[in-house]
């Protein structure tokens, strides 16, 4: 009699991937498409920033432009799963959202993510020469992250740096879409950055498990999940601090010193996540509250501009 032998569902994805009647279906099904939504919220808000009038041509301008972003940002996590696709399917908790489980070879993925690329780059290109050369910035900056030949996913602190430059360049592209750069752009880009940074310093605690399997030394493997986690959390209270300071100097509206008051509450959320012990869930509502008090912040901030110019 034989015994039946259970493996992990990245072998099995491996040997025998699921075939759909759909190819494209299933390309576009296996993007993280709430990532690259959630992304697209700082190149949104640095395009509102800029945006002259509510007409019809620039409405259809501020699709485009959308459209031309979120293909960006597809684009760089599509790179980042081809590249990583190995580890993922060791992963169980990501084995079964990769493209190979759900029936796409890494060949035909791969042609899919720079596919992803050419059309944003081409868009940009019409918008201007300013978001075009962000645009090839930041998919610079995703190839350097990814590929396996440079790495820089697995060499802390130079991974958090890359973030912090990403998160900027996200709000200058979209500031750069009816504005010339200036210094009070960088400023405001750099609450982005610590942001952006901070976040992905919270992403790496909460998978390090999975990057302690597969090798990865990012933050937390290197440094321990606590130290990672408070690292993080002291970039996310500067964060609040800049946004209070810039609206103190008058660089943001007023209004948004009052919004930098909702720190209590993710500090708050991040000490119960600290005490719980840091567990994969504990860490992703973590995440899911302080998205939703930035997606407030943002939405303060769009507005409050928008009454700054027109009053």
């Amino acid at each position: 009699m034989h015994r039946k032998v259970t493996r992990p569902l990245g072998e099995a994805a491996l040997e025998n991937p699921p075939v759909h009647a759909r190819p494209f279906l299933r390309l576009l099904s296996s993007i993280r498409w709430d990532e690259v939504l959630v992304l697209q919220g700082a190149p949104l808000i640095g395009a509102c920033f800029t945006l002259r009038a509510l007409t019809i041509n620039n409405l259809l301008a501020l699709a485009v432009f959308g459209f031309a972003s979120c293909c960006l940002v597809a684009h760089v996590f599509a790179l980042n799963d081809w590249s990583g696709i190995d580890g993922d399917l060791r992963d169980p908790k990501r084995a079964a959202q990769t493209f190979f489980a759900k029936g796409v070879n890494r060949f035909a993925f791969g042609m899919f993510a720079m596919g992803l690329l050419a059309p944003s780059l081409l868009i940009f290109a019409i918008i201007g020469k300013s978001t075009l050369i962000l645009a090839v910035a930041i998919a610079g900056l995703g190839a350097l992250y990814s590929v396996r030949l440079f790495n820089v996913k697995g060499k802390p602190v130079f991974n958090s740096l890359l973030h912090l430059v990403g998160g900027m360049l996200h709000f200058l592209l979209g500031y750069a879409m009816w504005a010339v750069l200036d210094v009070r752009a960088v400023a405001i880009g750099c609450f982005f950055g610590l942001v952006f940074t901070a976040g992905h310093i919270n992403h790496e605690t909460r998978d390090y498990e999975a990057d302690l399997v597969n090798g990865i030394r990012t933050n937390a493997v290197a440094y321990g999940k606590a130290p990672a986690f408070v690292a993080g959390l002291v970039l996310f209270t500067i964060a609040y601090a800049l946004l209070a300071a810039l609206a103190l100097c008058g660089v943001l509206p007023r209004i948004l010193v009052a919004a930098a008051m909702l720190y209590p509450l993710h500090l708050y959320a991040s000490l119960q996540a600290l005490r719980g012990g840091l567990e994969f869930e504990s860490l992703r509502r973590l995440q899911m509250g302080y998205r939703l008090l930035y997606a407030m912040i943002g939405i303060v901030m769009v507005a409050a501009n928008w009454l700054d110019r027109t009053i």
